[in-house]
């Protein structure tokens, strides 16, 4: 896990983004303890009010939950729920403009599935 940062969007979006990829790649599974909020600090050198921002955010989320004087651990089903909303937002960020850009470039729907069936097929070989 990288303790860099990048310019994209804010470091509290970052940390919320870099838990959330631990649960969905299974180095976080449900009703396991995450690193505290001090550990964080401490590993990202970044300011408490930074983490605690992107940590509230999960809570809100239903992806975390706290429980007083021990910790916080992953929500049952949190796996689940963010695949769901990556989905969504795959869908938003990449298929719509992708389309939209082959419909530009009179690209079929036929050519787009053997154009996406190519580039899968090198990435296995």
């Amino acid at each position: 896990m990288s303790q860099s940062f990048n310019d994209s969007k804010p470091i509290f979006l970052q940390i919320k983004d870099r838990i959330e990829d631990q649960i969905v790649n299974n180095q976080l599974k449900e009703n396991e303890q995450i690193p505290s909020t001090t550990q964080l600090v401490t590993f990202y050198k970044v300011n408490h009010l930074t983490v605690a921002k992107g940590i509230n955010l999960l809570v809100e989320a239903g992806v975390i939950y706290k429980k007083r004087g021990v910790g916080m651990f992953v929500e049952e089903g949190a796996k689940e729920l963010l695949i769901e909303e990556r989905k969504k937002g795959f869908v938003d960020q990449f298929i719509l403009p992708m389309m939209e850009e082959a419909q530009k470039l009179g690209i079929s729907d036929n050519e787009l599935s053997s154009l996406m069936k190519q580039l899968k097929g090198r990435e296995r070989g």
